[in-house]
């Protein structure tokens, strides 16, 4: 439960952000924030003990994914990884405008969601799942906060962290939404083999995750 001064703080930061949209909705109606039209994927992405063996764009019409989540896709990147004979693969795509609903695309998978639904020591989401012979593990990387996987999740991570008064000052210079609804989708992929258990193939999915999400945390695209 949270403690009187923190909660005051926040009603406070809350208070100071929407006197900010309102002023600046009735001085300047008209101003809208620019929406990200392009973004370069790195080529290389560093992740030990893997070696990357190659990436490629994700165009559009070869992405059966994107017809699961809603919003604006600008860019996509395929990566590939090797390690003891085991072949990693990473399809990153970015989505602009979204709700960040990736529950639809994994439960068109699984049937369900819940079970293998889980949440990380900062608070993140991620889901871990099986399909056909390969494990799987999704997520939404946000802006700021921790990885979501529902619409819900998403939507609470915007009322967290775009009321603070640090996203606040880039949208008064018109160079940010005021609810950013940008989204980075993950997707992890490892194929099953007789010698690994299943348990211990989503473990691998699992310590690569970590990795990998903390390298976008601080790598983010500016637009």
């Amino acid at each position: 439960m949270m403690n009187g001064k923190p909660r005051t703080l926040l009603l406070a930061t809350t208070a100071i952000a929407t006197a900010f949209v309102l002023g600046k909705s009735v001085l300047h109606p008209g101003i809208t924030s620019p929406l990200p039209q392009n973004y370069n994927f790195p080529e290389f992405i560093t992740l030990s003990p893997w070696q990357q063996s190659f990436s490629k764009a994700v165009k559009p019409h070869m992405v059966e994914p994107n017809a699961y989540i809603s919003g604006n896709l600008i860019a996509g990147k395929h990566y590939r990884y090797r390690h003891n004979e085991k072949y990693l693969d990473i399809e990153m795509r970015y989505f602009s405008q979204t709700n960040g609903d990736l529950k639809s695309f994994i439960t068109s998978k699984t049937a369900e969601l819940s079970s293998r639904l889980k949440q990380d020591s900062e608070g993140g989401f991620y889901s871990i799942y099986i399909y056909q012979d390969k494990a799987y593990l999704s997520a939404c990387i946000n802006s700021l906060g921790g990885s979501t996987i529902t619409s819900d999740q998403f939507q609470n991570n915007r009322l967290i962290y775009n009321t603070h008064i640090k996203q606040i000052v880039p949208w008064l210079l018109g160079q940010r939404e005021f609810r950013d609804k940008r989204c980075l989708w993950a997707h992890l992929s490892l194929a099953l083999d007789a010698e690994t258990s299943v348990e211990e193939t989503y473990l691998t999915l699992e310590t690569v995750w970590f990795d990998w999400h903390d390298w976008w945390r601080s790598h983010f695209p500016d637009v």
